[in-house]
């Protein structure tokens, strides 16, 4: 029997297991329940505590830590603060983050004299397992500590399913518990991967064979193979960033990317043809992916009505592999792991047409074969003289000297000068953090480095960016990048508070909140988009329409002597040069600390990646 040992205590025995996990910040709401064991937190001097307006901006925080640094955490206290946490903890949990939920709950002694004579006292519900309930829908592991003998064995299951199927676990932790003694921590905390067998191999053997299989029967008019890699979220997830560079590089195949694994890779890899997100892609990806490629293979990629950009399914030429297993055409191999699949891939691919052998660059292909697109948008870089032994690459060529000073800035135009700031203009490392709707639209043909960009894109909750870029920006991996955050007015407007954050921690975001004129636009492309194609007269449904806010004014809000914060309003493109100018100069005291740009759009304006839904007469 394991003895106890006085000087840990269940407070500190949890402390003691994040801190194992390389957790360096605990993002949450206080409350009497939770307080000590933040006391505990402190005295450990491990983890920082950062304390959020909100526990959903706390979750969000959370959340891209966690995708950054591969595990996160956030504290709260029972119901009125767990409730508030539960949005966040169900977009972890869909889209696959390792995140660690502490509910701190009223004491055994008052469960007990509500089970006596039926008293409650605060936060408590008449059904004692309301918490508990709720978060198992949204976890791999849910546990109610009453017991302090017992309270190791269940922080450690719980610990360890987070690590293993890297998705939330839940720990609701009773507040009495929290300083009475335990064993101390003992075997470390590790993830528990899938055996491989000699099932899994012959399994893992099929499913290689039916991918070549596809490729050899899918040949372009040449006779050539034309394969095209789609990377997508669990390349990221499951940390497999190396393996698919090195699938690249070696085999030489094009790669487009999801729009949630946007970034999982560096960019500038020659092999890189852009980010494929269904009609919503840009012209010249869609193009390539789905017209030039004959079969398509989807490497961790998610099937969601995002990545697909409103398209229902992926046809009988696609591969993917996700979730576990592997579809090829109409064949399903279970239980074949990413892992696994991608060096093997990697192996037949070479054996069947040598290393370099699917090198090639179908923008070039298939623009000296077809011609380049008559409309063929300004944001793409002109092709080089030597079209076949080039590739024309996705970069946002220098608009400023195309477009007066005095327009009008639109959704393309922000982010045309934005590609061009992060590409030749900074000096500094940013990572992108982008809301939902028309800023994920805008923002996923950046061209960035590995790493520099995140995005909720299954769960979609709006507004997940501002409390999301707190949690970017303090994850070991990318603490010296600055956020830049992409942000639609009637998100902002959800979790405008959590800049209040990043002014306490004295973060230098910038935040870009996208001011259509104070309305949900994507909403009202996705209800009735024949709005969009009537400059004129039409206004917005009227469930859409936001109470307009001076945005710009709220950093005066958060603001103190020592933590400075501003806002600005752009509408124009000279405002917008200027501004970027001066976030290039570390002396201007707009980069002293938080940033909020209005970015004032008119009414009517939408990426033109959305054009495809707007009807046109």
């Amino acid at each position: 029997m394991t003895a106890i040992d006085r000087g840990c205590t269940v407070a500190r025995y949890l402390a003691l297991r994040l801190a194992e996990l390389g957790i360096t910040h605990l993002f949450g709401v206080p409350g009497n329940h939770l307080g000590p064991f933040l006391s505990t937190l402190r005295d450990e001097d491990d983890i920082e505590w950062v304390g959020t307006p909100t526990e959903g901006g706390a979750g969000q925080a959370a959340d891209a830590y966690a995708r950054i640094h591969g595990v996160g955490a956030v504290a709260v206290t029972y119901s009125v603060g767990a409730f508030n946490l539960l949005n966040a903890c169900g977009g972890a949990y869909v889209e696959q983050v390792p995140l660690v939920a502490v509910n701190a709950s009223p004491p055994y002694e008052q469960w007990q004299n509500y089970r006596a004579v039926g008293l409650l006292t605060s936060h408590m519900s008449p059904r004692a397992e309301s918490n508990l309930d709720v978060y198992r829908q949204v976890t791999v592991d849910a546990q109610v500590v009453s017991h302090p003998g017992l309270a190791p064995g269940q922080i450690d299951a719980a610990l360890t399913a987070c690590l293993s199927e890297r998705r939330p676990v839940y720990l609701e932790i009773m507040e009495d518990l929290w300083d009475e003694p335990c064993p101390a921590p003992e075997i470390p905390i590790v993830p528990r991967e899938r055996p491989f067998s000699a099932r899994n191999q012959t399994m893992l053997d099929h499913a290689v064979q039916a991918v070549l299989t596809l490729v050899e029967e899918h040949p372009g008019p040449d006779g050539r193979p034309r394969p095209i890699v789609w990377a997508g979220e669990e390349i990221d997830r499951f940390r497999l960033g190396e393996q698919l560079t090195g699938l690249v590089e070696v085999t030489g195949v094009p790669f487009c990317t999801t729009v949630g694994a946007k970034a999982v890779v560096d960019e500038d890899l020659p092999q890189f043809h852009g980010v494929y997100n269904g009609p919503a892609s840009h012209p010249d990806v869609h193009r390539v992916f789905k017209d030039w490629a004959t079969c398509r293979i989807g490497l961790g990629a998610w099937s969601t009505s995002k990545n697909l950009g409103g398209e229902q399914s992926v046809g009988g030429d696609w591969v993917m592999a996700a979730l576990g297993g592997v579809s090829v055409g109409t064949s399903y191999f279970p239980d074949v792991q990413l892992r696994h699949l991608l060096p093997a891939l990697q192996d037949a691919l070479v054996k069947a047409y040598g290393t370099e052998g699917l090198a090639a660059d179908y923008f070039a292909e298939s623009y000296d074969h077809h011609g380049s697109p008559g409309d063929r948008p300004a944001a793409l870089a002109h092709r080089p003289a030597a079209l076949a032994q080039h590739r024309a690459s996705l970069r946002t060529a220098d608009t400023r000297s195309h477009r007066p000073d005095g327009q009008h800035l639109t959704y393309d135009g922000v982010f045309d000068r934005i590609n061009h700031f992060l590409n030749h203009d900074t000096g500094e490392d940013w990572t992108v953090v982008s809301d939902a709707a028309f800023s994920l639209i805008g923002s996923m043909n950046l061209s960035l480095p590995a790493g520099g960009f995140l995005s909720q894109v299954s769960w979609l909750s709006i507004g997940w960016s501002v409390g999301a870029a707190t949690g970017a920006a303090l994850a070991p991996e990318r603490e010296d990048a600055r956020p830049m955050v992409f942000v639609g007015d009637g998100a902002f407007q959800e979790t405008c508070q959590e800049l209040s954050t990043h002014t306490r921690l004295g973060l230098r975001s910038v935040v870009f909140v996208m001011d259509n004129g104070h309305f949900y636009g994507i909403e009202q492309m996705l209800v009735h988009p024949e709005f969009y194609a009537d400059r004129d007269g039409a206004e917005p449904d009227f469930y859409n329409v936001l109470h307009p806010w001076h945005y710009d004014r709220l950093p005066a809000v958060f603001a103190g002597g020592r933590t400075p914060a501003n806002g600005v309003s752009v509408s124009h493109t000279a405002d917008l040069d200027d501004l970027l100018a001066r976030l290039t100069d570390p002396a201007d005291p707009l980069n002293a600390g938080p940033l909020l740009v209005r970015v004032r759009l008119h009414r009517h304006d939408y990426p033109r990646a959305m054009a495809y839904k707007v009807p046109h007469p």
